[in-house]
């Protein structure tokens, strides 16, 4: 396992995050992602919680609390044997979040190469 200080996880996150291209990220809608140190279940390495855009009707008046993306960062080092793989683990994990709420499920994603 290699050890990354959580802000600069949270760079690789958003570095992640600015490789999503830019046809599909301005379709991004409603939703934030955050870092976590561990996840309940500690194989999980991030989550999406909301309504994906594809379910989505008009929120009405007041609009409806952001979706959650969570990208969990103890998991995915313990995967990791250096930097380098740490890197290519956050993209796939934050393409993979991005794509649930872009109503993409983990079916198609592994059919895609991002499961």
């Amino acid at each position: 396992m290699i050890d990354i200080p959580e802000a600069r996880f949270e760079e690789l996150v958003a570095d992640a995050l600015d490789t999503i291209p830019a046809a599909l990220a301005e379709h991004m809608d409603n939703v934030v992602v955050v870092v976590e140190d561990r996840a309940v279940d500690p194989h999980l390495l991030g989550l999406y919680q909301g309504i994906p855009l594809t379910e989505r009707a008009e929120y009405g008046v007041g609009g409806a609390m952001p979706d959650r993306i969570t990208i969990f960062r103890q998991p995915i080092l313990r995967r990791c044997a250096s930097e380098a793989e740490v890197v290519e683990q956050v993209r796939i994990t934050v393409v993979h979040e991005v794509a649930h709420h872009f109503g993409i499920d983990d079916d198609r994603l592994a059919e895609l190469g991002w499961a």
